[in-house]
């Protein structure tokens, strides 16, 4: 048996959505398979996907399953695709996506989809870090961070140069820190002399570096903010597949705004748990 799937990417970031009406067993098997980016499809997750029209605007039920086959509370491009999908079904340019971190608003502007993010926090129990008092450039297994959670938790070091980092050695340490009961994402940022900048980041699930990272990108822009090292507003993040543009809404909130693409569509099969 086999699923449509369609293939979207926002700044590279690039996940497999999958209709959640789809009877799929397992979807953590199948993200673990399809994401594979050697015997799978290739993707940074899958997107199981709710529809509700019914709604004004359309609103959107996401659940994103990782490589590891585990589910993530949220992912900032992820909404972003998600958002994308369901405006082009529903004719409509605007949505709400429910998240396991919350509800947003997202938008369409020009060639650009707009999303205001969840709540965001330095508070240590709930990023969460072992601390007693909000993490600012403090080092931890050999990397000096600062840790916001933006939906998920970052752990977010500025550099020199992001070039000059050897992610796949540096960032791992970190990931997994005894500090970080649930684990973190790992970004370095280093300005790029304009108020904004680029951006790398490994991340948790993926277990790798990623493209992209639109929670990532909020989170250095508003370390950034905290510690005094830029008052752009927008701030422009460049991660390596693109550009995002993070701004601060009237309520004090980021959005995080960056071009979509839908890439193509196709089937995956489907297997029992009891298949091999």
């Amino acid at each position: 048996m086999t699923v449509p799937f369609q293939k979207y990417h926002g700044t590279g970031n690039d996940f497999l959505i999958i209709h959640a009406d789809e009877h799929v067993p397992d979807r953590g098997a199948l993200a673990e398979r399809e994401c594979d980016r050697t015997d799978g499809v290739g993707a940074d997750g899958v997107l199981f996907l709710a529809l509700e029209d019914k709604f004004d605007p359309p609103r959107v039920v996401m659940t994103l399953f990782q490589p590891d086959g585990a589910t993530a509370p949220m992912c900032g491009n992820g909404a972003r695709c998600a958002a994308e999908w369901a405006m082009a079904r529903t004719g409509t340019d605007s949505v709400m996506i429910d998240t396991q971190a919350g509800t947003l608003r997202a938008e369409r502007d020009g060639d650009e989809v707009v999303i205001e993010m969840t709540d965001l926090t330095f508070d240590p129990d709930e990023v969460p870090v072992d601390a007693d008092a909000p993490v600012l450039n403090e080092e931890i297994e050999g990397l000096e961070v600062s840790m916001v959670n933006t939906g998920v938790p970052h752990a977010v070091s500025f550099v020199d140069d992001v070039d000059d980092v050897d992610l796949e050695e540096v960032a791992p340490p970190v990931r997994y820190a005894d500090a970080f009961p649930n684990g973190t994402n790992v970004c370095v940022a280093s300005p790029d002399g304009n108020g904004g900048f680029r951006q790398r980041t490994y991340e948790r699930g993926v277990e790798g570096e990623t493209d992209s990272c639109g929670t990532g990108a909020v989170a250095i822009a508003v370390a950034a903010r905290r510690l005094g090292l830029t008052d752009a507003d927008p701030v422009d993040v460049h991660p390596p597949g693109g550009h995002l543009r993070i701004s601060f809404n009237e309520r004090g909130r980021p959005t995080l705004a960056g071009p979509v693409e839908h890439e193509f569509d196709g089937e995956v099969a489907v297997k029992s748990p009891v298949e091999p």
